[in-house]
């Protein structure tokens, strides 16, 4: 009897930890699969595609210097790619119109499960993967704002922080505000501070615009998490938070956000 064919895959993910930990859960869940390779960026996945060959390739959406949906558009027909999305159910709809196959972070054991299980159906099947080209151009119309590096068209909606020597994962909801510090970001919640390493430059681009308001040039506030805003004699505008103790200053380039409260 011959040897079975070995399934090969590469991961393309910007984040170091994210790739580890679906490489590590794929390790679990799938044994037998080979992963050729990981990829930090978008050209770095496109090059250990072509030089890898692998029978399917899990891309992240948001990476620099290509989009994953501009690594698929440059694929084998015969390759199934599998997107991975941090983002909102806005985005999650779009991959189910076209009928693409996706994966939301966190991803969960039961959801990898799942695509697991079709791809398997798919590579030991004799008939073609579907229709990347055709989904790819149904995912263009209904993401039309998306570009290398820039998550416009979708909304962070969870972001992994360390805490000491832990790593949580926080859905965006549950934050009170971020804010700017040194090469990372703070991230302020009611249980407490942790750390990304997204500078507030690039967060201020991946937040919904009408829940997360930048309120100074370090900070960004959650506007539901806003209990109320108080002014002082000099104009000064500060607001007290929910469920957070310290109050968060508003600068005067900000202050007009304001001027109906």
């Amino acid at each position: 009897m011959s040897e079975a064919r070995r399934i090969t895959a590469i991961i393309a993910d910007d984040e170091p930890r994210l790739a580890l930990y679906l490489k590590e859960r794929l390790a679990a869940l799938w044994p037998e699969l080979v992963i050729a390779g990981v990829a930090a960026n978008g050209p770095e996945a496109r090059a250990l595609i072509d030089e890898a060959t692998p029978d399917i390739a899990f891309l992240d959406i948001r990476m620099p210097g290509l989009t994953g949906l501009e690594v698929a558009r440059g694929t084998a027909p015969d390759v199934d790619v599998v997107f991975v999305t941090a983002y909102d159910r806005y985005a999650v709809d779009a991959f189910e119109r076209a009928a693409a196959d996706y994966l939301l972070k966190p991803i969960s054991d039961e959801r990898l499960a799942q695509t697991i299980e079709r791809l398997k159906k798919r590579v030991a099947s004799p008939s073609p993967a579907p229709a990347l080209a055709a989904a790819l151009a149904t995912l263009r119309e209904l993401l039309p704002q998306m570009r290398a590096g820039d998550g416009t068209s979708e909304r962070l909606a969870w972001v992994r922080a360390s805490a000491g020597s832990q790593v949580r994962l926080i859905a965006v909801e549950d934050v009170c505000y971020f804010q700017a510090n040194d090469k990372y970001t703070s991230v302020f919640t009611q249980q407490g501070e942790a750390l990304i390493r997204t500078s507030l430059r690039e967060l201020v681009d991946q937040l919904d615009p009408n829940r997360f308001w930048q309120v100074h040039r370090g900070t960004i506030v959650n506007v539901a998490h806003v209990a109320t805003t108080s002014r002082d004699f000099a104009g000064r505008i500060t607001l007290t938070l929910k469920s957070r103790p310290e109050v968060v200053a508003v600068s005067r380039a900000f202050a007009h956000r304001f001027k109906q409260m």
